[in-house]
C-alpha cells in the first residue's frame, strides 16, 4: 500500500502505573490528585540518600502467569500488561491473523524503554558473582535487551509490519508513539501498538541519579516530593510502569466500526545539542520541536486547550519548557490548561511518554485536565495556566492537546492530538 499522509486515530489505551493496575484506576487517581509515591521498604534502600519512589500499584505477578513472568524483565511485564489492555480496548479479540480484524503484515509494534532490562542485568550479575556461572538464567539476554518489551508485545499480537524500539532517554515513549504515527501515515501499517515502559527502581540507578542531584531527597514527605513548578522543587521522583495506545488509520478503524478516542496529529522532534543531562535553559530546542510540529501538521495554536507538560520537578527543566511554549505560542499559552501529572505518578523515564499520552488522550475524550499537586508556592517563572489543586473542565468544540517529553542527551519530542 503506497498511501501517504493518512489520518491516524487512537482506538485503544492501556496502562499500569503507580496509581493503578489499569487505565481506569490510573485515570481515577489522576483526576483525584492522588500521589503514587511512597517510601521504599526494601532493605537495600536503607543505605541510599533517596529512599522514596513511585512503585507500581499492582505487581505483574498478580496478573501474568508465573511461567511467562519468569522469562520477562519487569519492563517487558509492564509493557505486556498495558498492551494487552489496549489491544482488547481497541476491540481486537484475538491476535492478528486469527480473525479478519487486521492482517499481521499490516500490524506493527513500537514500544520504547529508556534503560531496558537494567534490573535483570544487575540481578543476574549478582547471581554470577555469588552463585557461579551455572546459576545465571538462560533467559538473561532476551530479558535485558532494550527491545525485549517491544519484541514481546509484537509476539503477543503477531505484528509483522515492523517491531521497533526507539531509545532516547525520557523522550523514548513519546518518540515511539510518534514513530508509530508515521508508520501508519506513510502506509507501512494500518494498526500499530505503541508506547513506553520502564522498571528501574533498583539501588544502582537510584544511587546514580541521587549522586548527580537529579532526584528529590524529600524522604520525610514522599507524597509531597514531586512538586513541579513549586519554588522549593528539588528533583524528580523515580516511577515505574507502562502506557500503551493502539493507533490506527482512520479508514481501517471506520471499516471495522472501532470507537475512536482522538485523532493523532503527529510529532515534532528536535535536539538541544547543549549538554548530556542539562536542558538548554531558554527552551530553544523545545521551541524548535514545537515549530517542527506546527510545520508538519494542520494544528493551530488557538486549538490547543491542554498541555500535559514534561515537568519533572527539576529547577531548570520545568521553567525551560514554559519559556519554549511562550516563544512559540505567545499569549495563546494563556488558554492552555497545563497539567504536570508526574506530580502524582513520579517520573517513569522511558515509560513517561506512554503513560502521559494515555492521560492526554483521556483529557481530550473526557474534556477534563488533571491537576498538578504539591504546588504550595508557584514559581513566578512558571508563566502559564497551571491546573492546580483539582481537575478542570476543558472547552467544548474541537480542541487539541500536546504531550511533551524531553530526555537526557537533549532529546525533545512533542505529540499532538485532536478531539473527535
Amino acid at each position: 500500500m503506497n498511501a501517504t499522509n493518512r489520518t491516524v486515530v487512537v482506538t485503544g489505551i492501556g496502562a499500569t502505573t503507580p496509581l493503578g493496575g489499569d487505565t481506569a484506576s490510573t485515570w481515577e487517581g489522576l483526576l483525584a490528585g492522588r500521589s503514587g509515591v511512597g517510601p521504599l521498604q526494601q532493605e537495600w534502600a536503607e543505605q541510599l540518600p533517596v529512599r522514596i519512589a513511585a512503585q507500581i500499584a499492582v505487581d505483574p505477578s498478580e496478573i501474568l502467569p508465573r511461567p511467562l513472568a519468569r522469562k520477562l524483565d519487569r519492563s517487558a511485564q509492564f509493557a505486556l500488561i498495558a498492551a494487552k489492555e489496549a489491544w482488547a480496548d481497541a476491540g481486537f479479540t484475538a491476535k492478528a491473523g486469527e480473525d479478519a480484524a487486521v492482517a499481521p503484515e499490516r500490524l506493527g509494534a513500537v514500544i520504547a524503554s529508556g534503560i531496558g532490562g537494567v534490573t535483570t542485568l544487575l540481578d543476574q550479575y549478582d547471581v554470577l558473582r555469588e552463585k557461579g556461572v551455572r546459576r545465571v538464567s538462560p533467559h538473561t539476554v532476551p530479558m535485558l535487551m532494550p527491545n525485549s518489551p517491544s519484541a514481546n508485545v509484537g509476539l503477543e499480537v503477531n505484528a509483522r509490519a515492523g517491531v521497533h524500539t526507539p531509545v532516547s532517554a525520557c523522550a523514548s515513549g513519546a518518540e515511539a508513539i510518534g514513530y508509530a504515527i508515521e508508520m501508519i501515515r506513510t502506509g507501512r501499517a494500518d494498526v500499530v501498538v505503541a508506547g513506553g515502559t520502564e522498571a528501574a527502581i533498583h539501588p544502582l540507578p537510584i544511587a546514580a541519579f541521587g549522586n548527580m542531584m537529579a532526584m528529590s531527597k524529600n524522604n520525610d514527605d514522599p507524597q509531597g516530593a514531586s512538586r513541579p513548578y513549586d519554588v522549593a522543587r528539588d528533583g524528580f521522583v523515580l516511577g515505574e510502569g507502562a502506557g500503551v495506545i493502539v493507533l490506527e488509520s482512520a479508514e481501517h478503524a471506520a471499516r471495522r466500526g472501532a470507537k475512536v478516542y482522538a485523532e493523532a496529529l503527529g510529532q515534532g522532534i528536535s535536539a538541544d545539542s547543549h549538554h548530556i543531562t542539562q536542558p538548554e535553559p531558554e527552551g530553544n530546542g523545545i521551541a524548535y520541536a514545537l515549530r517542527n510540529l506546527l510545520d508538519h501538521t494542520d494544528l493551530k495554536a488557538s486549538e490547543i486547550a491542554h498541555v500535559n507538560a514534561h515537568a519533572t520537578s527539576t529547577p531548570q527543566g520545568d521553567v525551560a519548557e514554559i519559556k519554549a511554549l511562550r516563544k512559540v505560542f505567545g499569549d495563546d499559552v494563556d488558554h492552555m490548561a497545563l497539567s504536570a501529572t508526574k506530580s502524582m505518578t513520579g517520573h517513569l523515564l522511558g515509560g513517561a511518554g506512554g503513560v502521559e499520552t494515555v492521560a492526554t488522550v483521556l483529557a481530550l475524550k473526557n474534556r477534563i485536565a488533571p491537576p498538578t499537586i504539591n504546588i504550595e508556592n508557584l514559581d513566578p517563572e512558571a508563566d502559564a495556566d497551571v491546573v492546580r489543586g483539582e481537575a478542570r473542565a476543558l472547552p467544548e468544540g474541537t480542541i487539541a492537546a500536546l504531550n511533551n517529553s524531553f530526555g537526557f542527551g537533549g532529546h525533545n519530542v512533542v505529540l499532538a492530538f485532536r478531539s473527535v
